[in-house]
């Protein structure tokens, strides 16, 4: 018994990341900073996105006008600013003898884009676009801090290319999470490529939403691999940490890594075979993501769960780390059956992506958690940080599933008050579900805010 323990622990401790060294670690923090801000800015938003599409709220005040610019806002701080800044997160974590100059360089565009982005409608900016991915306002002051961020995240990617710790110098679950991290790395790079080749080919007669929609399209779309495979990179080492063991060598992980960027590395022959906007360039961008998101996912997502239901339980911590881990997997699961459902541009799109995207939060969290004490602050502990993932993870449930209902009864996305046609108690019932698991998902992020603020305030 004793023997097998031993290399229990042996498989299990391998997956995960080490600090970097003090330059890593303040630029690992400062990508912190940045998300969590993004965090609070977009959750000051989505308060009233969330009212301002809940049952007799909005009548309070005629929300239609504000609902789109709040929606906005929001979706480019929680969705954009919150995801991009998280993996800077990561991927400092994992810098070598990184160039410190690019590093700050594209954190300081970052930060410029990111504050020019949240004053821009102070400033006049307005007429919002509700196209897919990035929505914009039509506005001079929002799209140059939009280029800004970008900016900032393209030279964030090409800093991490080229000087990443050392990937594949040895099969181990370390080595195996660095692949993970770099293969990112790789899905960012053709995400931005993608970016250019649209804007290149963009047709002339492309204006407005249209032209947005044309030029965020495939990059999105490609991003959301860059998501995934960050996400598992959080699942195997928060796995770790919980103390599930789970039966999967590294170098079985680092294939299943490289299964996971295959839909990224056939994404440019799209290109090749079909003009940009033509239907069938658009189904096959939609048909790699809907069916090769989980192909790395769902072998891994699958061995956790064996390992945590195959007498294991016993080992398990039940943590802060654990509860977003459990919390992430299951909203990822939801997240994509729902992506099947989808006929049509009702409110069951939104039900899928926020249940994805949703995933993805929950395991940065749980990572937030972990790398805290070991960035310098507090540590984090305490029965509301250990609730803290359940609370959200049960609100946006709710939420998720308040949209399936609802958009079964025809209630269309993108839309508020009175043009949500909520006429019958089946499509009151169904959005009141979703806005009340949005209030218990945004007392959840709240909570998670006052965690981490917790941690990290100076000691007096």
């Amino acid at each position: 018994m004793q023997s097998t323990n031993s290399t229990h622990n042996a498989i299990i401790d391998n997956f995960t990341l080490d600090m970097p060294d003090s330059q890593g670690q303040k630029l690992a923090t400062g990508w912190l900073l940045l998300s969590i801000g993004a965090l609070v800015l977009g959750g000051l938003f989505s308060i009233l996105v969330v009212l301002s599409r809940t049952p007799y709220f909005q009548e309070i005040i005629p929300w239609a006008d504000f609902f789109h610019t709040a929606l906005v806002v929001h979706v480019d701080m929680t969705v954009l600013v919150w995801f991009l800044g998280f993996a800077g997160v990561l991927w400092s974590i994992n810098s070598g003898q990184h160039c410190a100059k690019l590093g700050w360089f594209a954190l300081l565009l970052s930060i410029a884009g990111t504050v020019v982005v949240t004053l821009a409608p102070f400033f006049g900016a307005a007429e919002p676009l509700m196209n897919n991915y990035v929505p914009v306002l039509q506005h001079p002051y929002f799209l140059f801090g939009l280029g800004l961020f970008g900016v900032g995240f393209a030279v964030l990617v090409l800093n991490g290319l080229f000087f990443s710790a050392a990937v594949g110098s040895t099969i181990s679950g370390r080595g195996s999470l660095r692949f993970g991290l770099y293969t990112a790395l790789i899905s960012a790079f053709i995400s931005l490529a993608m970016l250019v080749m649209s804007y290149i080919d963009m047709p002339e007669f492309a204006v407005g939403a249209y032209f947005y929609e044309l030029l965020f399209w495939d990059a999105g779309h490609t991003l959301q691999f860059m998501h995934v495979q960050l996400m598992l990179v959080s699942w195997l080492w928060m796995t770790t940490v919980a103390g599930i063991g789970i039966k999967l060598s590294p170098r079985v992980a680092l294939i299943i890594f490289a299964i996971g960027l295959l839909p990224v590395i056939l994404t440019p022959f799209v290109y090749m075979m079909f003009d940009l906007g033509a239907a069938m360039h658009t189904q096959s961008i939609s048909l790699l993501m809907q069916y090769g998101g989980g192909l790395a996912a769902l072998p891994i997502g699958l061995m956790i769960l064996f390992g945590f239901l195959n007498k294991n339980r016993a080992n398990t911590k039940i943590s802060p780390e654990f509860n977003a881990l459990a919390a992430s997997m299951i909203l990822f699961g939801v997240g994509g059956v729902i992506g099947f459902m989808i006929s049509g541009s009702d409110v069951t799109v939104p039900a899928h992506y926020h249940g994805s995207i949703v995933a993805v939060t929950l395991a940065y969290m749980g990572v937030t958690f972990h790398i805290l004490p070991r960035l310098g602050f507090r540590a984090v502990t305490g029965k509301a940080a250990t609730w803290q993932p359940v609370v959200y993870g049960v609100g946006q449930l709710m939420h998720i599933i308040g949209l399936v209902w609802s958009g079964g009864y025809g209630v269309q996305r993108k839309t508020a008050g009175l043009d949500q046609g909520l006429v019958d108690y089946e499509r009151i019932i169904g959005m009141g579900i979703m806005g009340l698991g949005g209030l218990i998902a945004i007392i959840g992020g709240i909570m998670f805010l006052v965690i981490v603020f917790k941690s990290m305030r100076p000691a007096k």
